[in-house]
């Protein structure tokens, strides 16, 4: 496949996408259940989202220090929990499109930036060709 999302799209969706599922509770209406996975799930996965953004190494990143591959793994990871976790904590019956909506956007959005490890094959730069390797 071929990555089709920009890094700057990626930068500005990954704030966008983090304040939504930090105020999914309040936007989808299901503050009032009492299943405690419905309700703070994509809260605490929001603001995960929320920390990596503000020190992802990209243009938005605000201290730059964690590195991109790393960070697309774990949407990739997170997004992929999200998507199923309606049917693993049982809760589907409350609610589950906000989760499988906003979990399978963050797991295009890792696999398919342009620099992602899942689209882009990996590049091995050697100087000397093996013999460096093994001397």
């Amino acid at each position: 496949m071929k990555s089709f999302i920009s890094p700057t799209l990626y930068a500005g969706l990954n704030y966008v996408i983090a304040l939504v599922l930090i105020a999914s509770p309040w936007l989808f209406g299901f503050e009032g259940h009492k299943i405690g996975a419905a309700l703070l799930l994509p809260m605490i996965i929001g603001w995960f989202q929320l920390i990596m953004a503000i020190f992802s190494n990209n243009s938005l990143g605000f201290l730059k220090q964690f590195p991109m591959q790393m960070h697309f793994f774990l949407d990739v990871l997170s997004g992929s929990f999200l998507f199923c976790s309606p049917w693993i904590y049982d809760y589907a019956h409350v609610t589950f499109w906000p989760q499988v909506l906003m979990g399978g956007l963050l797991v295009i959005m890792g696999a398919f930036t342009k620099g992602s490890r899942f689209t882009t094959p990996p590049v091995h730069h050697y100087d000397k060709g093996l013999a460096g390797i093994i001397d």
